[in-house]
C-alpha cells in the first residue's frame, strides 16, 4: 500500500496556497515559495493576499523558502504561475524552474504532480525530460511502474476561482490524469480527501491539459461576443445589459456578460493554445479573434470616457477622475493584468489628476509612481470630480450607493459604471 510521507506544495500563490491548507487536514504539508517575504507573512498566520480570509495555521501544516526543508517529501506538487511574455509567448520559466528544484529531489517511487496551465504536450515533452534527467529515474508507465527505479507524473488542473466563496476547492470537481493507471489510483487517494465534489479521470496528461486550457478559451472567447455585440449596439444607442435581460430569458441562452478581461487565465490561455496550434502548423481563426476583441475594450472604454467629458464639459484643464477598483476582477487583491490599469495610464497620459480607490490593495505591492494617487478614503473634504469609474465590484464596496458618488461630482461631472452596478438610467456610461 502506498504510504503518504509528506506532501510539497511548490509556489504559496492563490492555487497553491490553498490547495496546502486543504491538504493539510489529512496528510503533513510544506508550502514552499522562493519568496522569502510571502513565507514570513505566512509562518506569523498572516494571508497578505486575501485569498482565503481565514486561519489556516494547523500541526499538519508548515511554509518554508529553503529548500533544504521541502527534502524527504514523496509528494510535490507544483502550482506556479505560466504567463505571457510581452510578445505573448508562453513564459515557462517557473515551471521549468520548479521542475529542475524537484527533479534533484526525488527518489524512487516520488510523485510530481502539475496543477499549472499549459499548453498540451508541455508535462511530457518539457517537464518530465527534465526530471529523468536530473535523477536519473524514469517516468512510471503502464508498462514498467513495478520497477525500482521509477517515478510518477501527474497533471492535474487546477480550477480556483480566485475571490469566489462559493466555488471553493471542496465544491469543484477535481480533473486528475497521471502516466500509469498505478499513480493515477495514488493521486485520487490524494484528491478524493478535498475533493468531495467528485473527481473526474481523464484518460491521459494530454486530454487533462487540453481540457484545462479550452475551459479558459471558451469563456474568454464567449465574453469577446458579448462585447462585440456591446460595441455593435451601443452604436445603436441600445444598452447590451438590457438586451442579455431579455435573451437570457430563453432556456439554452448563455448569460455571460461583457467586460473587462483580465487576470493570469482567461487573458493568458488563449495564447497558450495558439502557440501549440502553430507549432502544428494549423493557423487558428477563432482563438485569437476574441483576444483582440477583449485586449480593445480597456481603450474603447477610455475613448467613451472622453467623449462623454467632451460632450458635457469643453474643458480640458485641471480634469479628474476617481477610479473605484484596481484588481483584475471582484474580491481578489491580485492586479496583475488588470485592465483597469490600462485606462487609468491613458488617462494620466491625458493629463488627467487621478485617484484610486480600492481598499483590497496592498500599497506596499504598489509601483511608487502610482502609490500616490491611492486614497484612503471616500469619506472626508476631496476636491470634487470630472469622471468617477465604478471598475470593480467589491463586496466591501456595498455601502457605496449611486448619491454618495453624485455627491462627489463636479457640475459637468459624471459616472460610468463598468460593472452594471447602478440604476442603467442614471449613469452617462457603462459596460
Amino acid at each position: 500500500m502506498y504510504k503518504i510521507n509528506r506532501i510539497c506544495v511548490i509556489g504559496q500563490g492563490y492555487v497553491g496556497f490553498p490547495l496546502s491548507v486543504a491538504l493539510s487536514k489529512f496528510f503533513k504539508v510544506t508550502g514552499y515559495d522562493h519568496q522569502s517575504s510571502k513565507i514570513n507573512f505566512l509562518k506569523k498566520g498572516i494571508d497578505k493576499e486575501r485569498i482565503l480570509n481565514k486561519k489556516f495555521i494547523n500541526k499538519n501544516l508548515s511554509f518554508s523558502d529553503k529548500i533544504i526543508d521541502i527534502k524527504n517529501h514523496n509528494i510535490y506538487i507544483i502550482a506556479v504561475p505560466t504567463p505571457i511574455s510581452r510578445n505573448k509567448m508562453p513564459d515557462l520559466k517557473s515551471l521549468i524552474s520548479a521542475t529542475q528544484l524537484v527533479s534533484k529531489l526525488i527518489n524512487p517511487g516520488d510523485q510530481i504532480i502539475y496543477e499549472s496551465t499549459v499548453y498540451p504536450g508541455t508535462t511530457e515533452e518539457i517537464c518530465i525530460p527534465i526530471i529523468e534527467k536530473n535523477s536519473g529515474l524514469k517516468l512510471s508507465t503502464d508498462n514498467n511502474n513495478n520497477k525500482k527505479k521509477v517515478f510518477g507524473c501527474s497533471y492535474c488542473p487546477e480550477r480556483v476561482n480566485p475571490g469566489d466563496k462559493k466555488r471553493t476547492i471542496d465544491k469543484i470537481v477535481k480533473v486528475i490524469s497521471s502516466s500509469s493507471k498505478k499513480d493515477l489510483n495514488k493521486i485520487f487517494k490524494i484528491y478524493k480527501k478535498i475533493s468531495p465534489a467528485g473527481i473526474c479521470k481523464a484518460k491521459s496528461i494530454k486530454i487533462a491539459e487540453s481540457a484545462k486550457i479550452i475551459e479558459n478559451v471558451q469563456r474568454d472567447i464567449n465574453i469577446a461576443l458579448i462585447n462585440e455585440f456591446y460595441l455593435l449596439f451601443k452604436k445603436m444607442k441600445l444598452n447590451i445589459r438590457d438586451i442579455l435581460d431579455v435573451a437570457s430569458s430563453k432556456w439554452n441562452f448563455l448569460n455571460f456578460k461583457p467586460g473587462l478581461v483580465g487576470g493570469h487565465c482567461i487573458g493568458v490561455d488563449p495564447y497558450y493554445l495558439t502557440y501549440k496550434a502553430k507549432k502544428l502548423k494549423y493557423k487558428p481563426k477563432l482563438l485569437l479573434a476574441g483576444r483582440k476583441i477583449n485586449d480593445s475594450m480597456s481603450n474603447f472604454i477610455f475613448q467613451d470616457l472622453l467623449n462623454i467629458k467632451n460632450n458635457k464639459n469643453k474643458k480640458s484643464k485641471n480634469l479628474k477622475a476617481l477610479i473605484i477598483g484596481y484588481t483584475f476582477k471582484p474580491n481578489v487583491s491580485d492586479f496583475r493584468n488588470s485592465k483597469v490599469i490600462e485606462i487609468i495610464d491613458n488617462l494620466i497620459k491625458k493629463k488627467f489628476l487621478v485617484n484610486i480607490y480600492d481598499p483590497n490593495i496592498n500599497l506596499d505591492d504598489i509601483d511608487n509612481r502610482k502609490k500616490n494617487l491611492f486614497v484612503r478614503s471616500l469619506k472626508g473634504k476631496f476636491s470634487k470630480y470630472d469622471i468617477i469609474l465604478y471598475a470593480v465590484n467589491h463586496d466591501l464596496f456595498r455601502n457605496i450607493n449611486f448619491n454618495f458618488l453624485k455627491s462627489k461630482l463636479k457640475k459637468n461631472g459624471f459616472i460610468y459604471d463598468l460593472t452594471d452596478r447602478f440604476d442603467r438610467n442614471l449613469v452617462l456610461g457603462s459596460l
